[in-house]
């Protein structure tokens, strides 16, 4: 069950609510009844998971914090409902509410609502005062979330006496104090100088790895929404204009407005390993031969080759000329000539303003592995290059092969009726080349690449 669901959410403000949905129902745009009424959110539909970060982000006039309002009940639905741990909000009477406000939601402020004739300390514990929990306990777990947010020792100050960051994460104790299932966060950080507002979003993260809060939060800010949310809602004039995580909405935009939207992100921030990495078939075991690998260059058209065991873990790479020594010493096997040197590895959620640094200097392709050394997939040095490109489809470049005029017959040499038929195909996926153990015959002279389709090997497409 969804810890937050919206079915079907319309907020209009007027006297005529309901002439206003059933107009823009049957087709009506929003500003030809605003004489009637201001649609402020359109059929807003999303459900948010439990232990997430979901971020509604949009611009002023969007219907972002009309939709949050909603959520903790200070304005009903003008049609549609909003379920809480399975109720009905919109349903309850004034006493459920203040009770599910209560035991169930927690709410972060823009401009901080502390108290200004309570303590630090009696600030955070307001919402426990509220919950009905003894003094001594309430200033005690008080405390503890203070110490959490980074303010041990301050909880005898006044909020006067605090930094606007400071003050936020008096805030942010408060909420997380009360421990409810769901945190609002309403433009939580963007009072706050830039500096200060990017501790409190690495705070924020830090505390969720953790915590694993449902947290709705509710920002104007681009770069903010790819950074915290684990999904994201842009909203476009009261409407959803599309739901996705930071990867879907930056790279796959439903529409031109979105596309517009994050045109300008810092990718950086966004993109990490796993949304660049790359399969990849230049992948053998330790326990295959040479001429195993030998095949494998010559039909992957690669210098080295990537070296692991049964398991997948990664053990390092060997290179064409030394799969060649270890041929005509007669070796069976690759494991004694598997290399180390120049490997760098990632994981996959580094983000990529860390990857290229180390890309630029690698002999090999980044490999990206879990945290059982096991290898997911390569990076390319042109892979990170290439995801802060943001090329249309029309370019204007010059083709990498100029056709012949219909003028100019082929050369003799091509023979214009042969096919690829023949030709190898990688096999997708990521897997070790079984093939090859326990070889014995002396390295030929044939054509290696012909035997490649019946050596088992098995790999990834690059």
């Amino acid at each position: 069950m969804s810890a937050v669901r919206a079915s079907n959410v319309w907020k209009v403000f007027g006297r005529n609510e309901k002439e206003v949905v059933k107009r823009i129902k049957a087709g009506a745009d929003r500003s030809e009844v605003a004489d009637l009424g201001t649609a402020a959110v359109i059929d807003a539909s999303f459900d948010v998971n439990r232990g997430e970060i979901f971020v509604v982000m949009g611009l002023s006039g969007s219907g972002k914090s009309t939709l949050i309002r909603m959520i903790n009940g200070l304005w009903a639905p003008s049609d549609g409902s909003i379920e809480i741990a399975g109720q009905d909000i919109s349903a309850m009477g004034p006493t459920q509410l203040r009770q599910v406000r209560r035991d169930h939601i927690s709410m972060v402020f823009q401009h901080f609502a502390l108290l200004p004739h309570r303590t630090v300390r009696e600030n955070a514990a307001y919402g426990l005062d509220l919950q009905g929990v003894g003094r001594s306990e309430a200033r005690e777990r008080a405390d503890e979330w203070l110490k959490t947010v980074g303010l041990d020792g301050w909880g005898d100050k006044y909020p006067n006496q605090l930094s606007g960051g400071m003050q936020q994460r008096v805030g942010l104790a408060r909420a997380l104090a009360a421990e409810t299932d769901v945190l609002l966060m309403d433009e939580a950080f963007s009072a706050l100088d830039p500096l200060i507002r990017r501790e409190m979003q690495d705070q924020l993260v830090e505390l969720q790895s953790s915590l694993e809060k449902t947290i709705v939060f509710i920002t104007h800010d681009l770069n903010e929404a790819m950074y915290l949310g684990d999904r994201i809602a842009v909203m476009r004039d009261g409407r959803i204009a599309q739901i996705g995580t930071s990867e879907d909405i930056l790279t796959r935009p439903t529409d031109d407005y979105v596309a517009n939207f994050v045109q300008d992100v810092d990718r950086t921030r966004v993109l990490t390993a796993f949304s660049i990495m790359q399969d990849t078939n230049a992948v053998v075991r330790h326990t295959a031969g040479p001429r195993t690998a030998m095949r494998l260059f010559e039909r992957e058209r690669v210098s080295g080759l990537f070296v692991i065991d049964s398991t997948r873990h990664l053990l390092g790479t060997v290179s064409d000329r030394v799969a060649v020594r270890a041929a005509r010493e007669g070796a069976t096997a690759l494991s004694d000539y598997v290399e180390t040197d120049g490997i760098l590895t990632v994981g996959p959620d580094t983000p990529l303003s860390e990857l290229f640094a180390p890309s630029s200097t690698a002999r090999v392709p980044l490999a990206v592995v879990d945290d059982d050394n096991r290898l997911l997939g390569v990076i390319p040095r042109i892979a990170v290059l290439n995801s802060m490109s943001q090329v249309g489809p029309s370019t204007s470049e010059m083709p990498a092969v100029t056709p012949l005029p219909a003028n100019i017959d082929p050369q003799d040499e091509v023979d214009p009726s042969q096919d690829d038929a023949d030709a190898l195909v990688p096999k997708p996926g990521i897997a070790a080349a079984e093939a090859g153990e326990g070889e014995t015959d002396e390295l030929g002279s044939g054509d290696l690449a012909s035997e490649a389709s019946t050596d088992g090997t098995k790999g990834v497409d690059r």
